[in-house]
């Protein structure tokens, strides 16, 4: 457990209607010493839903850091996170569905802000328009239905008829028959809502453990938490060529309370590229 003394004993406030505060509060009252709360007066759906009834408006750093203010005013708490995800093509591999997320973690007092981000092809993010009920059935055994939600709708960007939150056979069968009879086709898509997705709950799991090791490190200037990367910078020298590929060469680690930066080289334990990789040997 951490015994610094900024946050040891302190009340953090995880700003959530999704329950997340199962798998954040364990992991940050341990590693961190804060006492975890949440309050029921806190509508993160204001700021976006993945139905799209609300739109996001900002980048999900910058939605995740809304949720703390948001919350931080409600209760009048001067420590607060919140976490947003993201769903669709993963960035590098782009025929695979990704789950991006992000965790921000505010501290008023002392004027720190903290980010950890887990990006996890981990995730039953998917959506379908179908008209049988076995290609309903098919769908939910792909988006391990009952354990995950589903979400039924009129149509893909229709928001007259929308039912969210199914976990159960017999009403998933009902809805979905309800809305062929009446339209003749329905809309599909998995439930990305924390407390419906067991998959991506892990994920932000993952995201928490993340943000516990990045705030407990601390600068080695100053002593203030949270020395993380701040840079990627690429440049690992093929084995065969020794031109700079764009492999990892360095993190750049920088202190956002007194900008004192550090650069460890080779963060992923090699010195040189398989030629593989290089765009020299192999164009």
């Amino acid at each position: 457990m951490s015994d610094f003394a900024l946050l040891k004993g302190r009340r953090l406030l995880i700003a959530t209607k999704h329950e997340k505060e199962k798998v954040i509060a364990p992991i940050l009252e341990r590693e961190l010493g804060v006492k975890c709360f949440i309050a029921s007066n806190i509508d993160t759906d204001l700021l976006g839903t993945f139905t799209g009834e609300v739109e996001r408006k900002d980048d999900p750093v910058t939605t995740a850091r809304n949720k703390c203010l948001m919350a931080m005013e409600l209760t009048n708490c001067d420590l607060a996170i919140a976490s947003e995800g993201s769903f669709g093509p993963h960035p590098s591999l782009y025929f695979i569905p990704a789950d991006d997320e992000f965790l921000c973690f505010l501290d008023k007092k002392n004027e720190l802000e903290i980010i950890s981000r887990e990006l996890s092809t981990e995730t039953n993010f998917n959506a379908l328009e179908i008209k049988t009920e076995k290609e309903l059935k098919d769908f939910a055994t792909q988006a391990n239905f009952p354990s995950h939600g589903l979400i039924l709708r009129k149509a893909k960007d229709d928001f007259s008829v929308l039912v969210k939150g199914i976990t159960n056979l017999e009403q998933l069968i009902s809805t979905f028959n309800t809305l062929v009879a009446e339209h003749g086709k329905a809309f599909v898509e998995t439930d990305m809502r924390a407390m419906y997705n067991p998959t991506r709950m892990n994920v932000i799991e993952r995201a928490a453990i993340k943000l516990a090791e990045k705030i407990n490190t601390r600068c080695p200037n100053c002593e203030m938490p949270g020395f993380g990367i701040t840079a990627v910078k690429p440049g690992l020298p093929c084995e065969l060529c020794h031109f700079p590929t764009r492999s990892t060469l360095s993190h750049v680690y920088t202190c956002q309370k007194c900008s004192f930066s550090n650069t460890k080289l080779y963060p992923n334990d090699k010195q040189r590229e398989d030629p593989m990789y290089c765009d020299h040997c192999n164009p």
